[in-house]
């Protein structure tokens, strides 16, 4: 009980001493901090497409930290082991739709306290706009109020399950794969490894904001103020990332992993975005690890219409791609139904070579053939994004539409009155858009 008090007056604090974060995951130095404190806003004056544009609606810092001021309107998911509930709600002072997370404090272990205290601070220490972090952050009662904007389209996992079952165009796929990439950039400036990027941590805004989220698997490779070439730690509910973990993260030897580990993840998110399944998902566990560490591939579902040679400064590795259509076992899986509610595509599609390329450049099996996240934003497959506006990315999306206000929503209790987790107005969803686990 001592420990839940103590926690819930850390949370209660409006500003956090970063060197109170667990032993779990390493702090860098506020040296290295200082020192890449402003890539976030060289990365944005270089980029004009939609995608990285902040609004002045994703700016929550300014609300008030009285539960009693928010409206909560409809359920977007659940996470953290089922413990924290995410909702759309409404800032009644301002009528802003903010995105909230409650955490129910009583039912969490000191173990998930912590990591719940580990996230936060992460939260706060890192700020780009491909990045979605918590920036206000308060407690009532037994409850943790975690505040984010609002991110209208939800994952790219949810669009495909509603709207492009069988995959996406590939201008939307560079789209949010280039969001998801300079997210990927900043973090590893910052010495730190994502190690859950899935295509259900990518998260769209309704003005075409892309962000990544899914910060409690993120890991520093800072020690006692150095950088380490690589890291050994598991992360935590990996059964859950195993179809997007690299094979070097899995294979735990003396080699260890470091931030090349998300570029294979990205590849594999490449994968699931093209064919709306994900890679290896259907395989048993042990059979997927087994696969993985054999350097077999997942790879598109066509052949790409001329040989793919040198693409510009990036050139395909020669090891260990699988290129044969029948010869990869992953591309086997991916022929397969993955989900239930996700039909089998009646036929292979025709995809581009830079495509081609793209994966097979993130799928190599050696970590250091890979490209790093800098030079895999000049690829040309990335060409395209910057040549959309706002209204190009909405055209982009049809038949999708954001989530909005339900009308005429009545009021919800207040939820300072009791410790439970509260309720929203409308009734759980199936599907839920937002992946928090």
């Amino acid at each position: 009980m001592n420990f839940i008090l103590l926690l819930t007056t850390f949370f209660r604090t409006s500003s956090f001493d970063c060197t109170c974060i667990s032993s779990h995951s390493q702090v860098q130095s506020i040296s290295i901090e200082e020192q890449y404190e402003d890539i976030s806003h060289q990365c944005s004056s270089s980029d004009v497409s939609p995608c990285s544009v902040l609004t002045d609606e994703d700016d929550i810092t300014d609300l008030s930290t009285d539960p009693a001021h928010y409206q909560l309107l409809s359920q977007l998911g659940r996470g953290f082991n089922n413990l924290s509930q995410v909702s759309m709600a409404r800032h009644t002072p301002s009528g802003r739709l903010v995105a909230v997370k409650n955490t129910n404090l009583d039912e969490c272990t000191e173990d998930e306290l912590l990591q719940l205290m580990n996230e936060v601070l992460l939260s706060r220490r890192f700020r780009h706009p491909n990045l979605l972090t918590s920036r206000l952050v308060f407690s009532s009662c037994c409850q943790l109020w975690v505040l984010s904007p609002l991110m209208s389209y939800g994952s790219a996992d949810s669009l495909l399950r509603s709207y492009f079952p069988d995959g996406m165009s590939e201008s939307l796929i560079a789209y949010l794969l280039y969001g998801a990439l300079r997210a990927l950039e900043y973090l590893h400036h910052m010495g730190y490894v994502h190690r859950g990027v899935k295509a259900s941590h990518v998260l769209l805004s309704a003005e075409g904001r892309v962000c990544l989220s899914g910060l409690q698997s993120v890991y520093s490779l800072m020690k006692d103020g150095k950088r380490m070439r690589a890291v050994f730690d598991m992360p935590q509910h990996s059964p859950s990332l195993l179809p997007w973990l690299s094979p070097e993260l899995l294979r735990q030897d003396l080699h260890g992993y470091g931030v090349k580990s998300d570029i294979y993840s990205l590849g594999i998110v490449a994968c699931e975005l093209v064919s709306g399944r994900v890679p290896f998902q259907d395989m048993p566990p042990t059979l997927m690890l087994l696969q993985k560490l054999r350097g077999s591939h997942c790879c598109l579902l066509d052949v790409p219409p001329y040989p793919l040679g040198d693409m510009g400064a990036l050139k395909v590795s020669r090891s260990g791609v699988d290129s044969g259509i029948g010869e990869s076992v992953a591309t086997g899986s991916l022929t397969r139904t993955a989900t239930a509610e996700r039909p089998q595509s009646p036929a292979p599609k025709n995809h581009s070579a830079t495509l081609h390329n793209l994966v097979q450049l993130c799928l190599q099996q050696q970590p250091e053939r890979r490209p790093s996240a800098t030079a895999l934003l000049t690829h040309p497959f990335f060409r395209q994004v910057k040549k959309h506006t706002k209204d190009s990315f909405l055209s982009l999306m049809y038949p999708a539409v954001p989530v909005s206000c339900p009308p005429d929503t009545p009021p919800s209790g207040t939820p300072t009155q009791t410790c439970n987790t509260p309720s929203p107005t409308d009734t759980e969803p199936e599907d839920c858009m937002w992946d928090f686990s």
